[in-house]
């Protein structure tokens, strides 16, 4: 037979950096025409760059550009678009927006609006979850009251019921956002009116609920794919457990330390959830995994996730590509039917660690800025999603996620291996990036055991120190360097924290590295195996 041809002619990316990246190359490689969006801020941006035709939005803030519903379908529209893609982020968990595309006569790449909006509301995917015998943590099924003052004290005999500590979420959003911790009663009130107030600002909801605290717990996630029959699948799960105020910094596939057995019960949950809500196209249900091995739904994330290239890499399959089919009407795909017939019992393993303009030593601060020097690893079973290079600026109006760094191995033990030296090779100067925090987490023993939780972080890291511990290191080596004669001082050098005094500025004559201060320090610093942070 002759093998179909492109789902749609030309296509809309509704996002911009590293995924409207992703999303451009997928497009490209099934013989779409990709139309980029962007704002002021990204006139010049990779993936204005890289895209067939680009469409400017408006002004940098996401509300005069690319949260504009009617501006990006016009663009679709102007263009001869006949599909759109929302990425991840943005718009695309808004059942307005995907209505408002079908409305237009155009394709949404993702599940249907009615989908969107029965488990975009986390309560009502809590409930949908229990209707077919899919437990959630422990916590109230209904928003709690925070507008009543006589309401409080059945919510904190309601609190007191399903234990302390817990946590205050939001029921419109995720990413930690309107989510506060309550240790004890009397901090029940003021987390109430806190969490609330940041879920209206960043949902345009204020409807919280409570749930119980498991802890140490780990996060784990299955990636669904269903299509217009009715199929839903699940083709692995993915751990992603590392975390800081509930944002992933570390992912990998399969989450490590499931039998068979626990795996096939984990994806069998989630296909039941998201089979009963109608799911056609991606998306990726939640789980938490208490410490007795007990699996708890958390909610289901209607469209792509950041890391789905680890199960990609696991798998086998082009997830993307999958969704443009899929919302073009094709069947799930052969190959994704055999991914999901060995999903159970998967081979190879995959991390994936979340580069970003953050300060780890300033609890994960963003650090917007340019970027002046960005060298990514290569090599076998590395694979690095960016939207960003070398002279591109980081702006303040956005996420701060400027690359994504995996890599494949035979097993869990060989990944790591394999992560920590494409981390070695990673260079990035002009902004502070995560990267020293994941050089850590790399060599970490305890990280390497799987003993990983959503705790971790807080528990294991010490940014401040790191990078204290770092410049000190650094400086001795080039002082050693210097003593020995193999780098010549000339000049002083600003330090990120680190002692100041003469610096290392040219290698020895016969040396690969290029006469610089840049690299003479680089070099010094590499002798001695140290964990340097960018400058």
């Amino acid at each position: 037979m002759t093998p179909p041809g492109p789902p749609f002619s030309r296509i809309l990316v509704a996002n911009r950096g590293e995924i409207a990246v992703r999303i451009i190359r997928a497009s490209h490689e099934l013989g779409m025409e990709a139309v980029a969006v962007y704002s002021d801020a990204d006139a010049d941006a990779q993936h204005v760059r890289m895209a067939d035709i680009a469409i400017r939005l408006g002004p940098p803030p996401p509300s005069e550009s690319y949260l504009r519903i009617d501006a990006v379908v016009a663009a679709a529209q102007t263009t001869g678009a006949e599909a759109i893609h929302p990425g991840y982020g943005f718009l695309s968990e808004r059942a307005a927006f995907a209505r408002a595309i079908e409305d237009a006569g155009l394709v949404f790449v993702g599940p249907p609006a009615a989908v969107i909006e029965s488990l975009g509301d986390k309560i009502q995917a809590r409930r949908l979850a229990l209707s077919v015998g899919v437990h959630g943590v422990p916590g109230t099924v209904d928003p709690v009251s925070v507008d009543r003052p006589d309401a409080l004290p059945g919510i904190l005999a309601e609190a007191k019921r399903i234990g302390f500590p817990l946590l205050v979420k939001a029921a419109a959003g995720g990413g930690g956002r309107g989510m506060r911790r309550v240790e004890t009663p009397a901090e029940l009130p003021a987390a109430l009116a806190a969490g609330s107030a940041e879920a209206a600002s960043a949902f345009g909801d204020g409807s919280v609920y409570l749930e119980r605290e498991i802890r140490p717990a780990r996060h784990i996630e299955v990636q669904l794919l269903g299509d217009a029959t009715g199929r839903v699948v699940a083709i692995g799960e993915r751990d992603c457990s590392l975390q800081r105020r509930h944002q992933k910094l570390v992912e990998e596939a399969p989450a490590p330390g499931l039998t068979v057995d626990e795996r096939g019960h984990l994806h069998d949950l989630a296909i039941r959830v998201a089979s009963t809500a109608g799911l056609r196209n991606a998306a990726t249900a939640e789980f938490l995994r208490a410490p007795d091995g007990a699996f708890f739904f958390l909610e289901v994330n209607t469209r792509l996730q950041v890391e789905h290239g680890i199960s990609e890499l696991v798998a086998g399959v082009d997830i993307v590509q999958e969704q443009f089919r899929l919302a073009a009407g094709r069947p799930l795909s052969a190959a994704v039917v055999a991914a999901a017939e060995r999903a159970t019992d998967p081979h190879g393993h995959a991390i994936e660690v979340r580069l970003s303009a953050e300060d780890p030593s300033r609890d994960f601060a963003p650090v917007p800025g340019r970027i002046r020097r960005w060298v990514m690893p290569t090599g076998p079973g590395v694979r690095v999603d960016a939207g960003f290079g070398e002279g591109d600026r980081v702006a303040p109006d956005y996420d701060n996620l400027v690359a994504k760094v995996m890599v494949h191995a035979g097993d869990r033990s060989a990944a790591i291996d394999r992560l920590r030296r494409a981390l070695d090779e990673t260079e990035v100067a002009g902004i502070q990036t995560t990267l020293p925090f994941h050089r850590f987490v790399a060599r970490h023993d305890g990280f390497r055991a799987g003993e990983q939780s959503i705790e971790w972080v807080a528990e294991e890291w010490d940014g401040a120190a790191a990078r204290a511990g770092s410049a000190k290191a650094a400086g001795e080596a080039a002082a050693r360097a210097v003593a020995s004669g193999s780098l010549v001082s000339d000049e002083p050098r600003p330090s990120d924290g680190a002692p100041a005094g003469p610096v290392p500025s040219a290698p020895r004559l016969g040396s690969a590295v290029p006469p610089s201060t840049e690299d003479g320090w680089a070099a010094a610093a590499r002798d001695e195996a140290v964990d340097r942070w960018p400058r």
